[in-house]
């Protein structure tokens, strides 16, 4: 047999029929093979009556065989052949000796031939021999025996059978026997050296799955299947062991026998077949392992990544849930009931946190034990410590504002029983009647400046401290509001106690609608609001009733602020303005604040110079005249839209403010001031002062109700809310965008609101909806008096303050090519605005019938007007006019 290096091949044989042929009869009589003490292999083919009757391509079989069993080294030296004719014919000589020539496909050493033993045989073998040896075409010596005898002077008779004289035991029925059991177990190692092959291909080629489930039913295949696999490889063993025992088994039996050639032979053959499985056996183990690592791996890993995304959509609920606790309350109850409602997300919050916390740990040790798939678990570990982190900060965030409202609002209330109320109640127990001697008003200012010293003890915050001004002037009274009643009224009492001015007749109250004196430390009366809303709504209560502040005393309040505010905005425009045109001060000034002096105090010069010298002196002229108030805010109703043009610039001003509020040019001009509050405060100063016009109306109103000019204040307070309103809808006109026209050209916004909206469309005889019919689409629609704008609302954060509003172009119509249908069938909050003929209607959807209602009144007004225009052209010439207004 063939050493380690030919054992594949000795495997697979030329053919099996190869060795089929040789153990089956007659082949099996045609030869004998074993190994010489020189290592040379010796082939004999002994007398066989049926040899010349054997088909060339069956012995072919027999010598391929024959020749591939001996090792590389025995074959190098040569075979021996011998072939024994003593009882058979030259021709059958002849016939053997062809044969081999032609079919031997090993090397060849020597050929003997134990020629005819018969006489006639032997002469004409002798004549044959020297006749036909070329023919034979052997390059080795063919050498002619006449008797076994002559054999043994080539060959020692230890390395010959019996049947040729010798003495070496051969049983040719145990070698047959040998050599099929061998082939058997080379078939059985070749046959699972094909399993285990094919099966590391399907594993090489196996796509991982990406669930949890499928990964476990491959992982579980798998492991079945090398498990059986495993089983084979332990039979093909077993079977070897068997094998090499048998071979073995003489020398077992008896200590002195020795192992033929042959069967040396026979046994490295077998312990090669072994060592090859048990290399091939660990090749595969070696292989499983890698495999069954990735398989585990990509199990784990889908496991990690299903529990991630439970995780992480309980910990987004989480982050939205935590989101939605904006509210930083209105009062000490509600702060409190928001802090009970943080701790119980926080509570919920733990356990998702801790699986957050232990998943991240679990996918860092995976990357720690080398996990093929390092790049798909660190992230999602980065990802969830994140989430964890902001959950915990937002928390913190949270539980901080929380306090600081808690302890504001517990301040605030302190404040409003304590500090607040008392105040009022000392400003109301000072008689009018008292005030208006020198001596009165020194009194009731020692008990003013007394009061105020307690406000240091209280340690009251300062309200501003809050970031939206805006919000905070338009919508929520603050401490401020208290203390600006003293200053007045320290004003008001310096200026008597210094001369005497003109007596202001006060009104007694009835005897039994007096209000009771209290002492400061009195509550405040039941069902009222928040701390500061409670004193503010007390301080107007006294303030609108004759008890405390008569129609004339209001004047003067309205008067002697309007001085202050305009000294403020003179300071304003003198300390601020100014100085950025001061060339010494020009280095303190930010670049990104150079050359825009316009945006961050928009119009202010223009509101000062109307006030300074217009309004402030026509409102003082009202002191004798108070009947003359109304008519000031009347007569000034357009002077006043100059506000309307400051609030549309506020957004831009705010925005400049927060890039360049901090630099040493405004502290250094705040300063010079000695102003206790930065600019930005006094940039608020024209918000709150139109709000404060109305407030100061209605409480005139309530002063003067069924009086003589009653009339023209409801008038002068609609003209203060209308430029209110008007503010108001300028700075949603502002935001929009996509308009390609001017939308100065479309006349005065009349209205603006957001509404549902349907379209229906009529082109020739073919009625065409959009698929928005049974949908409403969401417009915030501006009306002009030439146009009708058609928008989309949209709100974004910008620089990470509130968010604003935008308003999205998407259509227009002409006011003068509209009509309008006021009620629709079956919604009462419905009406319809249509133009040529129909062509187009839009329906439109208002949140309140009161709203629809308003909204068909301005659009009436516009049409009306509208018509009235086209019949005063039409008394002119007809011809003239747009065919719409004919239609009309």
């Amino acid at each position: 047999h063939r050493p380690s290096d030919r054992v594949a091949q000795s495997l697979i044989w030329p053919s099996l029929k190869h060795f089929q042929m040789i153990v089956r009869a007659p082949l099996s009589h045609v030869y004998r093979i074993w190994i010489g003490k020189d290592g040379a292999p010796i082939i004999t083919f002994p007398e066989f009556a049926g040899f010349s009757e054997i088909p060339d391509e069956d012995f072919l079989n027999v010598v391929t065989y024959l020749t591939s069993i001996p090792s590389l080294e025995a074959a190098s030296i040569g075979f021996i052949i011998i072939i024994d004719r003593r009882r058979d014919k030259w021709s059958a000589v002849k016939a053997s000796l062809t044969r081999i020539a032609g079919a031997f496909p090993g090397n060849l050493q020597l050929v003997f031939v134990l020629r005819p033993s018969r006489f006639i045989q032997r002469a004409i073998a002798d004549i044959g021999i020297k006749l036909y040896r070329d023919d034979f075409k052997m390059k080795v010596p063919i050498i002619m025996l006449n008797s076994v005898s002559d054999l043994h002077g080539y060959i020692d008779k230890c390395q010959l059978t019996r049947e040729l004289g010798g003495t070496l035991e051969y049983g040719h029925s145990q070698w047959i026997h040998h050599r099929t059991a061998i082939e058997n177990f080379a078939m059985t190692v070749k046959t699972t050296a094909q399993m285990l092959q094919t099966f590391g291909t399907d594993l090489a080629e196996t796509e991982l799955p990406n669930d949890v489930q499928c990964t476990e039913e491959l992982l579980s295949a798998h492991t079945d299947h090398h498990s059986k696999l495993k089983d084979e490889l332990k039979l093909a063993v077993k079977q070897g062991a068997t094998l090499l025992t048998c071979i073995r088994e003489p020398v077992t039996r008896s200590a002195n026998s020795k192992l033929s050639p042959d069967e040396l032979e026979n046994v490295a053959t077998v312990e090669r077949l072994l060592a090859q499985l048990d290399e091939t056996e660990k090749a595969f183990d070696q292989f499983w392992t890698k495999h069954h690592l990735k398989l585990e791996q990509c199990l784990q890993l889908r496991h990690f990544e299903h529990d991630f995304r439970e995780v992480k959509l309980t910990l987004d609920n989480l982050m939205e849930a935590q989101a939605g606790f904006s509210d930083v309350g209105d009062s000490v109850t509600r702060v409190e009931h928001l802090l009970r409602e943080q701790k119980q997300l926080e509570e919920k919050g733990q356990e998702p946190l801790e699986k957050a916390q232990t998943l991240a740990l679990h996918g860092e040790q995976l990357i720690q034990n080398n996990h093929y798939a390092v790049d798909s678990i660190r992230p999602k570990c980065v990802e969830l410590r994140r989430i964890c982190d902001d959950f915990t900060n937002e928390t913190k965030k949270k539980y901080d504002i929380l306090g600081k409202s808690l302890e504001l609002h517990k301040q605030l209330d302190k404040v409003s029983d304590q500090w607040c109320e008392a105040g009022i109640y000392l400003l109301a127990s000072q008689a009018v009647d008292k005030c208006q001697s020198q001596e009165g008003a020194e009194t009731a200012l020692v008990e003013i400046e007394k009061f105020l010293a307690t406000a240091k003890e209280h340690q009251l915050s300062n309200p501003k401290d809050t970031h939206n001004h805006l919000l905070f002037a338009f919508s929520f009274p603050k401490l401020e509001d208290v203390q600006e009643m003293f200053d007045k009224r320290q004003v008001s009492l310096k200026k008597l106690a210094a001369k005497q001015t003109r007596p202001v007749q006060p009104v007694a109250p009835h005897p039994e609608s007096s209000p009771k004196r209290a002492s400061p430390k009195t509550t405040r009366p039941a069902g009222v609001g928040g701390p500061l809303i409670s004193a503010f709504r007390y301080s107007i209560q006294y303030y609108s009733t004759p008890y405390f502040f008569s129609f004339s005393h209001i004047i003067n309040e309205l008067i002697e602020t309007e001085r202050v505010y305009v000294e403020e905005l003179q300071s304003i425009i003198e300390g601020y303005a100014s100085e950025m045109d001061n060339p010494s001060l020009l280095h303190l000034i930010p670049s990104m604040l150079q050359n825009k002096k316009d945006i961050l105090f928009g119009n202010l010069p223009e509101i000062y110079e109307f006030h300074n010298r217009i309004f402030l002196k026509e409102l003082e002229n009202c002191i004798e005249n108070p009947e003359l108030l109304a008519r000031c805010f009347l007569k000034r109703k357009e002077d006043l839209q100059i506000y309307e043009k400051y609030c549309q610039n506020k957004p831009r001003s705010e925005a400049l403010w927060r890039q360049c509020g901090d630099s040493i040019f405004f502290q250094e001009c705040q300063r010079k001031l000695d102003h206790k509050l930065s600019l930005d405060a006094y940039l608020l100063k024209p918000v709150q002062r139109i709000t404060k016009y109305q407030l100061l109306l209605k409480e005139m109103l309530k002063c003067s109700k069924n009086s003589e000019g009653t009339a023209e204040l409801e008038e002068a307070l609609a003209t203060v809310l209308d430029i209110i309103k008007s503010v108001n809808d300028s700075m949603h006109q502002i935001a929009i965008t996509g308009y390609e026209g001017d939308v100065s050209e479309l006349g005065k916004l009349l209205m603006q609101g957001s509404f549902n909206v349907w379209t229906d469309h009529k082109k020739g005889h073919n009625k065409v909806k959009d698929l928005a019919r049974f949908k409403p689409m969401q417009r915030h629609l501006f009306l002009y008096t030439k146009m009708l704008l058609f928008c989309k609302k949209r709100e974004e954060n910008t620089d990470g303050h509130e968010k604003t509003a935008s308003y999205s172009f998407k259509n227009s119509l002409k006011m003068s090519t509209v009509g309008i249908t006021e009620n629709v069938k079956g919604d009462n909050k419905k009406f319809e605005i249509w133009y040529n003929g129909r062509e187009e209607v839009y329906i439109i959807q208002a949140s309140s019938v009161e709203l629809k209602n308003t909204w068909i009144s301005e659009i009436r007004k516009v049409l009306t007007g509208q018509l009235e225009a086209c019949r005063g052209k039409t008394r002119c010439d007809p011809m003239m006019l747009p065919s719409s207004c004919r239609s009309v």
